[in-house]
């Protein structure tokens, strides 16, 4: 018993918190096409990235050609990160990288990582601050150098925004590592253990497992369970290509897309858009059903868009029925309708998919009522010379017109009535 008048400790067990200080990265690559006529822009004028986002906020790399300090006279190329979204007292980490294009690796390389700040990350203060070089490079050695190849540069971007957060979990916790379903499906289809199927594509096997197949397409599931007889066991592919049967079943059993970068470079050529190793997967991707490997090429393809490319992009998206990128190059191509129209990409599109220019007909129609909404520029007034906004004033080129709605069979539309 407790004696009269004691007072009795309760002991509670003690709690324990800790501050982490830690950087979320994000990088981004940003490649300069065409150089040489980025040059002679002016002193103090950039060519900015795409957006990306990194930490919660948005960012941005402008490369100025003819560089950022008037008193340089154009002397060095400069290269900055700018915060492009707002935020006070951003503190983050940079690193830009000029990519070595000769495959030699010898990349020139500014970093705050992997080494000691005395004063901490670099604090941006507000929408438009930027770290950067305003010397990042001499222009004359740029332009003979290897970082420069077929007129064009690659600079590489990494931020590390810095976090700080109260940790009362991870003293307690279990830590669950991300699923590698895909790398030990991925060793099956290396090893070809236990393999029933044997694929002939241009003279060169593959063996791969109906069971995997056909849980991930319903066109192999139809093949090896409704129409092959017991004993079939090779099939020949007589519309594809090795490598892109490869990268087919890479992608289903790893459920990635094949680490090979320069099977997915940009093509130079807009009569060879559907020869691309990423068009000629996404017709595998449409024929074998698999929607997430289409969706993953559609984005490579999207990319491409350009005033030059665009039409061909299209018809492949069409030809493919890749609507998520049929509808990007329909706005593309509408908002930029007299620059499309003069491309000879266009010339191929009237060729090869003459029924699109009824569903960019209506496309224009909509983009119309989308200006005329939010007061911005009409499309009819890419016709007039200036690109002039007050659509009252502008005259709309019959000649252009006609080639567009010609293909439409609406050849007595007049450019300002709307497409059924």
């Amino acid at each position: 018993m407790n004696s009269p008048g004691r007072s009795r400790s309760i002991l509670v067990s003690p709690t324990s918190s800790r501050s982490v200080t830690e950087t979320v990265n994000g990088s981004h690559n940003f490649v300069i096409k065409g150089y040489s006529l980025a040059k002679g822009i002016g002193v103090g004028k950039h060519i900015a990235s795409e957006n990306f986002t990194v930490g919660g906020y948005q960012w941005a790399i402008y490369f100025y050609p003819d560089g950022k300090n008037p008193e340089d006279n154009s002397t060095y190329v400069s290269v900055f990160i700018a915060l492009a979204s707002e935020g006070t007292d951003v503190r983050a980490l940079f690193e830009l990288t000029l990519v070595d294009q000769s495959g030699n690796g010898k990349h020139k390389v500014h970093s705050h990582f992997d080494r000691s700040l005395e004063s901490g990350p670099y604090t941006l203060k507000y929408r438009g601050s930027m770290w950067g070089y305003k010397r990042f490079f001499k222009r004359a050695q740029l332009e003979a150098s290897t970082f420069l190849k077929d007129d064009c540069l690659k600079i590489n971007c990494t931020v590390g925004v810095g976090v700080s957060s109260i940790d009362c979990s991870k003293l307690n916790t279990v830590q669950v590592p991300e699923s590698d379903i895909g790398a030990h499906f991925g060793m099956l289809l290396e090893n070809e253990e236990g393999s029933d199927i044997t694929f002939s594509v241009s003279g060169e096997k593959f063996h791969a497992h109906k069971l995997v197949l056909a849980a991930r397409s319903t066109k192999f599931e139809t093949e090896f369970f409704n129409k092959m007889e017991e004993d079939d066991h090779e099939i020949v592919i007589t519309d594809m290509e090795p490598k892109v049967f490869q990268a087919l079943l890479h992608f289903i059993y790893k459920d990635t897309l094949i680490e090979d970068e320069e099977l997915f470079m940009s093509y130079s050529s807009l009569s060879s858009v559907s020869d691309t190793f990423t068009a000629k997967l996404l017709a595998a991707a449409e024929k074998y059903g698999l929607p997430r490997l289409k969706l993953l090429c559609e984005s490579i393809l999207c990319k491409d868009i350009s005033v030059s490319s665009v039409a061909c992009i299209l018809a492949v998206a069409d030809q493919f029925h890749a609507s998520e990128l049929k509808s990007i190059c329909l706005k593309f191509a509408a908002e930029n309708l007299v620059a499309v129209m003069q491309s000879d990409s266009f010339e191929y599109l009237k060729e090869k998919s003459p029924l699109l220019q009824s569903e960019l007909l209506k496309t224009v129609a909509g983009c119309e009522d989308e200006f005329s909404g939010e007061g911005k520029c009409s499309v009819w007034a890419q016709f007039s010379d200036g690109c002039a906004c007050d659509t009252n004033e502008v005259e709309r080129s019959p000649d252009l017109w006609a080639q567009l709605s010609d293909g439409a069979n609406n050849n007595n539309r007049s450019p300002g009535q709307e497409a059924s």
